[in-house]
């Protein structure tokens, strides 16, 4: 854990005091603008309708202009639309600007959820519902810190809130190329992260980047009997899995040579919590070796999260003339994800078996990113959390991948990163069942803001 709080001035108990009752009265009207905001299906994946995606954009546009942001915009730069809003400051005052997303996951299967995914219901102090957590909640968070502040925060505001972030934020580059001075900040605060467990908050300081790519294996021009020719010719799925299997080693370490892996701070993670977090079965070892954190968030993964080949109900007795598989790599911090895809795609050409025809395409990749986590805006981070938690934060890293926040330290180099969150490990955003434990958020709006407020007095 990380207690250091230096540079930063004390918080005078009754300053402190207020800002919590200014956040309990606004919690009230923060829930129902959340809930409201659930209700829009806003899924940007193309193949859902984007009129929702639209609606919610308008949605988070009139919430802002509410909480008497200026000059608030829709922006458009060729994909889902974007919501920015600026607040002056007083003179001298730091530029922070907040970031969260209006655009959600699939709902996947309706049945796997004990509640409709778009009708938020609070069952035992969590609020479920698509979108409760990642990342309308971050919205609001936003929202609730300026509302503490009755609409006057010590720092100039700009409150940036992506809608294709669950889509890979295809055309953020063009909208930070296009709004760069807009969107030019002292401290960028992006919530789109998680706390450590419930009671104890954290700070994001690396995720790992991303690389999503598709292998076809080729063996025969066409698919024949299995019974004329198998024991000779080999089927393209027996060649497929074999390639796969070449990228692990018997612990289940990745095998591929080349890739970058680091060290983590290990933290209280026991093999009982992760196996309970991920719902791992009775038996089923763990894969890997080293520290859990570091294999969770500073080594490479590998993952097959998809296969084309024909199913079951309607396979013969041919031999398959063609596999496909979708890989998901995870890159560790400190490797360019360009690069890693190169040395992925090397290795399935160079391991292909029986001389079978391997073609490797890239789909997607994020950049990893690792955060220098001293100075007075992380100071001042660590302190509002604690004021806020009553426990000093963890600084953690996140396995999954956040592509954008590379952008942004790109573009914004002398800017200080912090990556905060709503969620926590129950809180299973992506899956069905997401939900948001109601305590946390109260506190995570009232480490918001204290967070202005500390940067406030950094200006002073």
């Amino acid at each position: 854990m990380t207690s250091s709080t230096t540079g930063t001035s004390d918080l005078p108990a009754a300053r402190l005091a207020e800002l919590r009752a200014a956040v309990a009265r606004e919690m009230p009207g923060v829930r129902r603008d959340l809930e409201a905001l659930v209700r829009i299906p806003s899924v940007s994946e193309e193949a859902f309708d984007q009129a929702h995606v639209a609606a919610s954009a308008h949605a988070v546009a009139e919430l802002l202009r509410g909480a008497g942001m200026q000059d608030v915009e829709v922006l458009d730069e060729g994909g889902a639309p974007a919501v920015v809003g600026r607040l002056p400051g007083p003179d001298g005052a730091p530029q922070v600007l907040l970031y969260a997303h209006h655009d959600v996951q699939p709902p996947g299967e309706e049945s796997d959820w004990t509640s409709a995914p778009f009708e938020p219901v609070e069952r035992e102090g969590r609020l479920y519902g698509r979108g409760a957590a990642d990342d309308k909640a971050g919205v609001m968070a936003h929202l609730a810190a300026i509302r503490a502040h009755d609409g006057q925060p010590p720092v100039g505001l700009t409150i940036f809130v992506e809608g294709e972030e669950e889509s890979g934020s295809p055309s953020l580059g063009r909208i930070l190329a296009a709004h760069r001075d807009k969107l030019a900040a002292d401290v960028l605060v992006l919530a789109d992260s998680t706390n450590w467990k419930i009671g104890v908050p954290a700070l994001t300081t690396s995720l790992r980047g991303l690389v999503e790519a598709y292998v076809e294996v080729r063996t025969l021009d066409h698919s024949v009997h299995s019974g004329m020719y198998g024991g000779a010719a080999i089927d393209a799925v027996t060649a497929m899995i074999r390639l796969l299997a070449t990228l692990h080693d018997d612990a289940g370490n990745v095998a591929v040579q080349g890739l970058v892996s680091g060290e983590a701070a290990e933290l209280d993670l026991t093999e009982e919590q992760l196996r309970a977090d991920a719902g791992v079965l009775d038996g089923v070892q763990l894969i890997g070796e080293g520290s859990l954190t570091s294999r969770l968030w500073t080594k490479p993964a590998l993952t097959v999260v998809g296969f084309d080949a024909t199913s079951t109900a309607k396979a013969s007795n041919t031999l398959a003339a063609k596999a496909k598989a979708k890989i998901s790599m995870r890159v560790a911090p400190g490797q360019d994800a360009n690069e890693a895809y190169e040395i992925l795609a090397e290795h399935l050409r160079s391991h292909a078996p029986w001389g079978v025809k391997v073609d490797v395409v890239v789909r997607e990749t994020g950049q990893p990113f690792a955060a220098d986590v001293d100075g007075p805006a992380y100071d001042a981070a660590r302190a509002a959390f604690a004021d806020a938690w009553g426990v000093q934060p963890v600084d953690m890293g996140i396995g999954g991948s956040i592509p954008f926040i590379a952008d942004f330290a790109a573009l914004y180099p002398d800017a200080a990163i912090l990556v905060t969150g709503v969620e926590d490990p129950d809180t299973r955003a992506h899956g069905a069942d997401e939900s948001l434990h109601l305590g946390e958020f109260e506190r995570v709006c009232v480490a918001e803001a204290v967070l202005l407020e500390r940067l406030g007095q950094l200006g002073s």
